[in-house]
């Protein structure tokens, strides 16, 4: 990840490095120095390089102060043993950066191009997002009633633009909303995130605006007494259900692998791993039979992967972070897991299918 990034000698003077212990100090974009992987290296780096101005040789220094959990980068740049710089740096800092994109090559004209060039304007015009909404209009229809299709479609972009909207809180442009037929939709933005604590808000935030507006037609239903806000809002409550399993590319397994993977220990994936089994019993013990199987089989993704986490781009959660995106995923998980039982509980076959599915 880019750890640092300043004006020195009036270019970019940019520092990339991992928890793996790797960094890589670039100035211009040439590779200046470089620290190989380590993850026992301690707080205090240290980079030295010569730059020439004419024949005239400048000894440079960059001296770090690192501290990942929670992140605290202090810096000082010198020149010829002269401090032209100092500073520093926060997780606050990681999340509002702009990742730096290197410079594209140069490339020829050429038939291949062109057609690529044509295919990407076309995946970016708004015609292609009104073909996706159309067929999946006329899917939901046929498998549904064509205004029950109406109102679900309605569910998913309310979800998607949960993710649009944590998006723009942290300053990310966005593409919009795709719906696909029979696999629901996508919220698509224009950068790549820098820290776990955007991948956990941003892939949660869509589930929980489904849970929002699950309990109001849940309100509705109470009030009116009409089955369709009760079928919609049951329906809506497991789709959601459903994203936050904890396997990948849903949004569960997003939260439940950036939690894990900032465990810098084995206490911590143990912790996790306990939880996680505690998890499987109780979803058992509920009858919930695909779920359980669901999150044993998302934990041991999650446990394959584990020991290459250092090597990650993304700034890890601190222990705070890892309380607050923990307490969130379990009490949203209950949330709508509750809102499935109630409707359950009414006895109408159609209302107990969520429930059933996931008895499976």
């Amino acid at each position: 990840m880019e750890l640092l990034s300043i004006n020195f000698m009036g270019k970019p003077l940019r520092l990339e490095g991992s928890m793996a212990g790797w960094q890589q100090l670039y100035w211009d974009n040439q590779l200046v120095s470089q620290l190989d992987a380590n993850a026992e290296r301690g707080e205090r780096h240290q980079h030295q390089f010569t730059l020439m101005a004419g024949e005239q040789p400048l000894n440079c220094r960059l001296d770090l102060s690192l501290t990942w959990q929670p992140f605290k980068l202090d810096y000082r740049v010198q020149l010829d043993d002269q401090v032209i710089e100092q500073g520093s740096r926060d997780s606050k800092d990681i999340e509002q950066q702009v990742p730096f994109t290197p410079p594209p090559a140069e490339r020829r004209f050429s038939l291949i191009g062109l057609v690529s060039l044509g295919m990407k304007a076309l995946k970016s015009a708004k015609l292609i997002k009104v073909v996706l909404a159309s067929a999946s209009l006329a899917a939901y229809s046929w498998l549904f009633s064509f205004q029950f299709a109406l109102a679900l479609i309605a569910c998913l972009v309310f979800h998607e633009y949960g993710h649009v909207k944590a998006m723009k809180y942290f300053g990310m442009k966005t593409k919009g909303i795709y719906l696909v037929p029979f696999l629901g939709g996508l919220a698509l933005s224009d950068e790549k995130i820098n820290t776990r604590w955007q991948d956990v808000v941003i892939s949660i935030m869509g589930p929980m605006f489904g849970f929002i507006l699950s309990f109001i037609l849940l309100g509705i239903y109470l009030i009116s007494g009409e089955m369709f806000f009760a079928g919609l809002a049951v329906f809506n409550a497991f789709l959601n259900l459903f994203n936050l399993l904890p396997i990948l590319p849903l949004d569960g397994g997003h939260v439940l692998k950036s939690i894990s993977f900032s465990m810098n220990s084995l206490a911590g994936i143990a912790v996790c791993t306990l939880a996680a089994v505690g998890g499987v019993v109780l979803s058992y013990s509920l009858g919930l039979t695909l779920f359980g199987f669901l999150l044993i089989m998302g934990m041991i993704e999650i446990l394959f992967e584990w020991r290459g986490r250092h090597h990650s781009h993304l700034l890890p959660l601190d222990r705070y972070g890892q309380a607050v995106a923990t307490i969130w995923y379990v009490g949203l998980v209950g949330g709508l897991i509750g809102i499935i039982w109630f409707f359950a509980a009414t006895g109408d076959d159609l209302l107990r299918l969520p429930l059933m599915i996931l008895g499976t």
